[in-house]
């Protein structure tokens, strides 16, 4: 398949430039609060419990603290070093920008939704606002997997090395 993200191999074992590591390291303690989050949302759709729904909007703000700066990273740095080579309209940037955005209208769906507070909400209401944040998991987990195993790689495979150094620079966490 030529064109879209589905036709490109993985790439095994990949070593990356330590821009690339950096980025792909992000992803397992965001994975870990998403998690945690997916557990408060199926324990709302369950117990229905307005403390678990309040704990809830707590965790996705802090998650998206910690989303926010990684996305920056990604589409400020990487995802524009690569589209001078590939273009940023269609293919893998195009993916990838679709799905930081769709999984960031999900979150902020619910952080919109629960602006003034958790409390008063129906059974009805706190079960649909828990199943956004489970839609955003799902987006996220599927994005991470394929910046990890053919993103990643083929900025590595793409960038020169004077760029690998920039990367790096770039998004060096403070």
């Amino acid at each position: 398949m030529t064109g879209c993200m589905s036709g490109l191999n993985h790439y095994p074992d990949t070593m990356m430039c330590d821009g690339l590591e950096q980025l792909k390291g992000e992803h397992p303690p965001l994975l870990e609060m998403l998690d945690g989050l997916v557990t408060l949302a199926k324990r709302i759709e369950q117990d229905q419990r307005e403390e678990d729904f309040s704990a809830l909007r707590k965790a996705v703000e802090k998650f998206l603290s910690r989303l926010e700066p990684h996305s920056e990273r990604e589409e400020g740095v990487l995802f524009e070093m690569m589209a001078s080579y590939i273009g940023r309209e269609m293919g893998p940037i195009a993916v990838m920008e679709y799905e930081h955005d769709q999984a960031k209208r999900l979150i902020g769906t619910f952080l919109h939704n629960t602006k003034d507070g958790t409390s008063g909400f129906t059974v009805q209401k706190m079960n649909e606002n828990a199943q956004l944040i489970i839609h955003a998991n799902d987006t996220l987990v599927s994005h991470f997997a394929k910046e990890e195993n053919i993103l990643f790689p083929m900025a590595e495979n793409m960038l020169s090395a004077d760029e690998k150094l920039e990367l790096a620079e770039k998004i060096k966490m403070n």
